[in-house]
């Protein structure tokens, strides 16, 4: 699997104001995909749930892919990872390690 590690920062003393626009974001972006897409993140994210233990689980909606994100990640179950990455990287997903969080991307497949 494509695995990228990033070394992005928190927003510091503007993370309310980053979190409100980046909900703003996501709401106007989720519209643009359609009902399989959404699905399949869904699924992706309820799998990851399975072999991770994580603080929080997000879906993002972005422009060109959606970002499926585990704050604070621990892998529970290495092996179940390995398959799931596996069956994850023959369909063009990939994975970015940053400080704060695991992020998955599912590349936009229409527009």
């Amino acid at each position: 699997m494509l695995t990228h590690t990033s070394d992005t920062k928190d927003a510091g003393s503007y993370a309310w104001a980053a979190m409100r626009d980046a909900r703003m974001r996501n709401e106007a972006l989720k519209s643009t995909y359609s009902d399989k897409e959404r699905v399949r993140a869904e699924r992706m994210r309820i799998g990851l749930e399975c072999v991770y233990r994580a603080t929080e689980v997000h879906i993002n909606y972005r422009k060109k892919f959606i970002a499926v994100k585990l704050s604070n990640a621990i892998v529970i179950d290495r092996a179940s990872v390995a398959d799931l990455e596996s069956f994850y990287a023959s369909q063009g997903i990939s994975k970015e390690i940053t400080a704060q969080a695991i992020i998955y991307r599912i590349p936009r497949t229409t527009h």
